[in-house]
């Protein structure tokens, strides 16, 4: 029985550890069976540089600094809307980007799939919102997640754009999955974490 995850699961401040445990629940959308995640990209607080909060508290990530459980949703390069889920406690400005899901890599193939846009920045992550999170189940084992560089922070410095804070695992990989692989581009070899 599919259980929906409540916004208090996402408020401890361990922001690598919510990424992880992403992966293997579910997005779910309004008017949709939900895709389960398969990529995220960790980003933690004032101090990583390839994090938005890093320039402190502004007009566009406020929203980083609300307990977790809301969404962060923004526009990249003017072109694709990019979905993060806050995670933390009240003031501490940490979110996970959702990367990819079962059968969709690369988080603006994401958000088109699931009709996400805007209108969700700042919203509860739960039914009532439209969006939200399901735990079904399914339990990733450690050795079939991959940590790697998060992608596209090249301007956070060597240091913080090497950090291997994006997590991935291959569905098709978990005993008896129906899901098949992702479509999207392909991926550099990930070392197991």
């Amino acid at each position: 029985m599919p259980e929906i995850i409540r916004p208090v699961r996402w408020q401890r401040r361990a922001t690598l550890a919510h990424a992880r445990d992403l992966l293997g629940k579910f997005l779910v959308r309004s008017g949709d069976a939900g895709k389960m995640i398969t990529e995220v990209e960790a980003y933690d607080g004032e101090r990583d540089r390839a994090c938005h909060a890093r320039v402190g508290r502004t007009g566009r990530t406020a929203v980083m600094y609300a307990a977790g459980g809301v969404w962060y949703v923004y526009l990249c390069y003017g072109v694709h809307e990019m979905l993060n889920l806050v995670v933390g406690p009240r003031g501490w400005p940490a979110a996970v980007l959702v990367r990819g899901v079962a059968g969709c890599a690369g988080p603006g193939r994401v958000t088109r799939a699931l009709r996400i846009n805007r209108r969700f920045n700042s919203a509860v992550a739960d039914p009532g919102s439209g969006l939200w999170i399901e735990d079904r189940g399914v339990r990733v084992p450690r050795r079939l997640v991959r940590a790697t560089a998060r992608v596209g922070v090249a301007y956070a410095g060597p240091v913080w754009a090497g950090k291997p804070w994006r997590f991935t695992f291959d569905p098709a990989a978990l005993p008896g999955s129906p899901v098949g692989r992702p479509r999207g581009r392909s991926r550099p070899r990930p070392r197991l974490t």
